[in-house]
């Protein structure tokens, strides 16, 4: 009985491992990263056409300007002026489809300063060191669950151990009598299965 209790912490203790894999969040976060640049050269290639945009609207209206003394094939000065009009709400609409991408692109340049930083940092960092946790508690409690006590001697070292077998009789195994660990292994084993 206390050797399937022994297999169901092992095998509880595998399941819980097999749980943390920090490499998934890595992961993601160098999803997130490519992602991100990704989006900014997109938004680079908006501006660059934007920019090209305004420079060829801005070649148009100053030709339109230019040639304002126009023969009388050439369209009415209202007309004229309406499409200077149109024209510059173009432009003026352009200058702020640009304004606001350059404000996009610097909101996403900041993300990603931050997410490289973030990234920099989580890579510096070992998860698994900061959460690691010390064994021997985990151990002690799985021992006593078997049906193991150690007993410790005044100098806080391991003098003797109780022994509960399965016919719940009480055995004493006393440590530093010239038996090797592996003997003393076997003897504990043997007293907690009889």
């Amino acid at each position: 009985m206390a050797l399937d209790s022994l297999h169901e912490v092992i095998d509880n203790i595998h399941s819980i491992t097999d749980l943390v894999e920090p490499e998934d969040d890595l992961r993601t976060i160098i999803a997130v990263h490519d992602q991100i640049d990704k989006e900014a050269a997109e938004r680079k290639k908006e501006l660059e056409n934007a920019h090209a945009n305004l420079k060829t609207l801005a070649r148009v209206l100053d030709a339109a300007r230019t040639s304002s003394t126009r023969p009388p094939s050439v369209p009415s000065a209202e007309r004229h002026a309406e499409k200077l009009n149109n024209l510059d709400a173009a432009r003026l609409s352009l200058a702020k489809a640009l304004n606001d991408a350059e404000s996009a692109v610097a909101s996403q340049q900041a993300e990603l300063s931050r997410l490289k930083e973030e990234l920099h940092q989580l890579e510096e960092s070992e998860p698994a060191a900061e959460h690691e946790l010390d064994g021997t508690p985990l151990r002690l409690q799985i021992y006593r669950g078997l049906g193991i006590e150690p007993i410790l001697d005044e100098a806080g070292n391991l003098d003797r151990v109780l022994v509960e077998s399965a016919s719940h009789d009480m055995h004493v195994v006393k440590f530093g009598s010239g038996i090797s660990d592996g003997d003393l292994a076997e003897q504990i084993w043997k007293l907690s299965l009889s």
